[in-house]
């Protein structure tokens, strides 16, 4: 594992953290494979010893929270890793305090921790502002020593904005949403409130689940309905064919990454569309996803951090963008987290 590339890092709350962070959601569901337990925390060992030191998690993502909690235990600098997690409120919910306590409670014994490193909150129904009230408690929770960082989970400009405002200065560091060269709704509302707000985005989709990748250069039309495609791929296939483009377009936009990455030593196409999404100031990082104890892409990963894109990139890369539906997403499917509601 190449380790001589230095890591880009950023500050969430009192954590120094890498821009890149390891994605558990793969652990929500056997359709991506599946590994062994321990298998699965020998592999985080290797990404922690790698630089990786923050790992992305949910209340619903399997046991990926219980796994968490072993690796940072047996890890030799456990103070080393930050965990990120998530408290998603689907259903209608009275956020009374003895509701927040025990969800916030139940990550910590999962985690087998005493603190939340970063406690991400999702909440469902925007027309029930109970979300302010649940926050209010969970800001009550860090100031116990509970949590130590809040972050949010798919909200929306106007939303978080409304949060940070009501919350005070600094109490929101995060937010999480979907980022890419196919889906740009960041870009229109939200970058400009997390300036004001100094909140930085958390983002995942980045690669599209693989479909930004040099893999799918040059190949045919893969059927939505095959089988052969991860929940992820079959999930950003549809956004890219009904929503974005279609598949001439995407391989004209794969084609121009390709050639950008040549110009970059080699780079693949996912290390340019990652470097795409980290060079907006609103971005902390770039969450990817881990099928860990199955495949790994942490060296290439690393290479996203060897160069930067120039002037005459971006306009390449606008140039096919200019071609496609993408600046008109945020009025067809709505900002950000609009498609989980």
């Amino acid at each position: 594992m190449t380790t001589d590339i230095s890591l880009e890092t950023f500050q969430l709350g009192p954590f120094r953290v890498p821009r890149l962070f390891t994605g558990l959601w793969q652990l929500s569901s056997n359709a991506w494979g599946s590994a062994s337990t321990p298998k699965i925390r020998s592999q985080m060992a290797q990404y922690a010893e790698a630089g990786y030191t923050a790992f992305d998690m949910a209340d619903h993502y399997g046991s990926a929270e219980i796994i968490f909690g072993q690796f940072r235990r047996n890890f030799r600098a456990p103070g080393s890793i930050m965990g990120g997690t998530k408290w998603c409120v689907f259903r209608k919910t009275d956020p009374t305090r003895a509701v927040v306590e025990a969800a916030v409670q139940e990550r910590l014994d999962r985690m087998q921790s005493q603190r939340v490193d970063l406690l991400q909150f999702h909440w469902q129904d925007y027309s029930d502002k109970g979300y302010l009230t649940a926050l209010r408690h969970l800001q009550d929770l860090q100031r116990e020593g509970r949590i130590v960082t809040l972050g949010l989970c798919n909200f929306d400009a106007i939303r978080t904005d409304e949060i940070c405002t009501e919350l005070g200065p600094g109490a929101i560091v995060s937010n999480q949403v979907q980022f890419s060269l196919i889906d740009t709704r960041p870009l229109h509302g939200m970058a400009d409130v997390c300036e004001r707000h100094h909140v930085k985005l958390l983002t995942y989709g980045t690669v599209c689940g693989g479909f930004l990748a040099d893999k799918w250069l040059g190949q045919p039309e893969p059927d939505l309905y095959s089988g052969n495609l991860t929940p992820s791929q079959r999930k950003y296939l549809d956004m890219i064919l009904k929503a974005w483009g279609d598949w001439p377009l995407f391989q004209s936009l794969l084609s121009v990454l390709r050639t950008i990455g040549d110009r970059h030593g080699g780079a693949s196409i996912a290390n340019v569309a990652t470097r795409w999404v980290l060079d907006h100031p609103c971005v902390g990082a770039v969450i990817i996803g881990a099928r860990l104890g199955l495949s790994e892409h942490t060296d290439d990963n690393r290479r996203v951090f060897t160069f930067r894109l120039t002037a005459g990139d971006h306009a390449e890369i606008d140039a096919v963008l200019d071609r496609s539906n993408g600046r008109r997403l945020i009025t067809s499917i709505g900002d950000c987290g609009a498609e989980y509601r």
